[in-house]
């Protein structure tokens, strides 16, 4: 008899639990956003993501009820990364004005609205800066930047046919490049290029001349509901006035914007 009511017990103990379970919501939807290493937008302090986009997905997944996980991805493989289903959104200072492989990025992917200005610029040794100032000194030099990023074609075209393209897994792995004179010059995005050229152990490293406006908005797969559930908190966090906060504390500011005709 004990044995049954033991049992009797059990089973009912595990329902309650199934329903409280129910109840709750249940195990929370994932988020999870294709990123690389990108300061100020995403990095890694002490092995926990930070930056301007690593808070602005976490604020978005909270108030979608979503759990947001950061996986590192190789940048040139970010549209097979999203469309395998292996990340749910390119949410990384990506810039949704560009190019892949000579096919416009966006219809490649659903973008959200933008949020931020940007620009392609060319970065160099402080040394050679007088040296390489225009786009013709940099014809037939040795140029880098990240492959698959929006400066991979701005880098081959300024190199020209007699010149030489190096694409690197990451934006900061220019900087090094740079540093050491494995190539002449780097084309990597200007938010990130402020925040690091000349400073720490980017003293030695140079803004010479930036390559045009350009968005950043964040990639999903084609016709899915994420994207506009994302323009919606986007819209709201502006609006709140969270986006700026953040764009402060980030030291960005004046390059926040909204708009909500890019993408639709």
């Amino acid at each position: 008899m004990k044995k049954i009511v033991c049992i009797i017990l059990a089973v009912a103990l595990l329902a309650g639990m199934s329903v409280l379970t129910t109840a709750c919501g249940g195990k929370k939807e994932k988020l999870v956003c294709g990123v690389t290493e990108y300061e100020p937008m995403n990095w890694r302090e002490g092995g926990v993501w930070t930056g301007f986009d690593t808070e602005f997905a976490l604020e978005v997944g909270k108030r979608l009820g979503m759990e947001v996980e950061f996986q590192l991805i190789d940048w040139a493989q970010k549209f097979t990364e999203l469309n395998a289903g292996s990340i749910d959104a390119i949410w990384n200072g990506f810039t949704a004005t560009a190019e892949e492989n000579g096919v416009p990025r966006i219809t490649l992917a659903d973008m959200s609205y933008s949020y931020m200005l940007n620009t392609q610029c060319v970065i160099v040794h402080k040394d050679r800066l007088s040296e390489l100032s225009t786009a013709e000194a940099l014809s037939g030099l040795t140029i880098a930047a990240e492959a698959g990023s929006a400066g991979e074609g701005k880098a081959k075209n300024l190199a020209g046919d007699d010149g030489t393209y190096i694409g690197v897994s990451q934006q900061i792995n220019t900087f090094l490049e740079v540093m050491t004179g494995a190539v002449d010059a780097a084309v990597i995005d200007y938010i990130m290029a402020e925040q690091l050229a000349g400073t720490g152990d980017f003293a030695d490293i140079a803004i010479s001349f930036d390559l045009g406006p350009e968005v950043f908005a964040i990639g999903f797969r084609q016709g899915d509901s994420l994207r506009d559930k994302v323009n919606l908190m986007i819209v709201e966090l502006y609006e709140e006035g969270f986006l700026m906060e953040l764009a402060i504390k980030y030291g960005i500011e004046s390059r926040l914007v909204l708009d909500k005709t890019f993408g639709q």
